[in-house]
């Protein structure tokens, strides 16, 4: 047999390798997805999203939801423009979740052995959920980004509240008062750096009125419309289609 004859010989041949090579272009395209979330999140986030001790209720409830809604509505607007399928942003969520257990479990738990209710991951998939109801309810980017982006903001703190009321609950640590989280942050040393042996929430953002949470929640919800925008043109950029006339 010669070296040059095709290894597919019929038409259902060709369809499946056709079929094959989907799946592992899918696949491919899904890991690296997940792999360039992962990193955006990592350096950006980072020990926010790391130590339940660095969740508080300013710079996590802040921070994290302008961060992490970036990839979810360049791939959103990259699955609407090309398949009109609006689950962009939770599949990327689902994907990065993903990619954070398993660092969290086999990094974090199984080579330095921090306890997994000291390092788990923030909860996203409710606001990415949010995000692509309301853009196939809508059918609109602005919508999206104003109603969508300012709820990204909002859900993340009481999304997570079911995990994180355990470590706010107050307790007296040798004559201090200090949280759970606190107490659990001084017994699991990780570095020598002054930047972890300390309270992380010492500032109390009051001047608007008694709580913390929602002042942080409403900033982050405005941001994160600005985040979507940008963002979102980003993936409408990648979704469109270059043909070459002359060469």
């Amino acid at each position: 047999m010669s070296a040059l004859t095709s290894a597919v010989r019929t038409p259902e041949e060709a369809a499946k390798v056709s079929r094959t090579l989907d799946f592992i272009a899918l696949g491919a395209f899904f890991m690296i997805l997940l792999a360039s979330h992962h990193v955006h999140v990592m350096l950006l986030m980072g020990d926010w999203d790391f130590w339940v001790d660095w969740k508080d209720r300013r710079f996590w409830v802040t921070v994290v939801p302008i961060v992490s809604v970036a990839y979810p509505a360049a791939a959103q607007a990259f699955f609407w423009e090309k398949f009109r399928l609006p689950f962009g942003a939770t599949l990327v969520t689902l994907g990065v979740l993903a990619g954070e257990w398993a660092n969290r479990y086999f990094n974090f738990v199984g080579f330095t052995y921090f306890p997994i209710n000291f390092v788990w991951p923030t909860i996203l998939l409710p606001m990415a959920l949010f995000l692509d109801a309301m853009l196939a309810i809508s059918k609109s980017y602005g919508l999206t980004a104003v109603v969508g982006g300012l709820m990204y903001g909002l859900l993340m703190y009481p999304a997570n509240w079911p995990l994180l009321s355990a470590f706010h609950v107050p307790a007296e640590y040798n004559g201090v008062v200090m949280s759970l989280a606190d107490i659990m942050g001084y017994q699991y040393v990780r570095t020598g750096t002054p930047e972890y042996i300390r309270m992380i929430e010492k500032g109390t953002l009051r001047t608007f009125g008694k709580d913390v949470v929602p002042v942080s929640a409403f900033f982050s919800g405005f941001v994160a419309m600005v985040m979507y925008f940008v963002w979102h043109f980003v993936g409408r950029w990648f979704s469109k289609d270059y043909h070459i006339d002359q060469v």
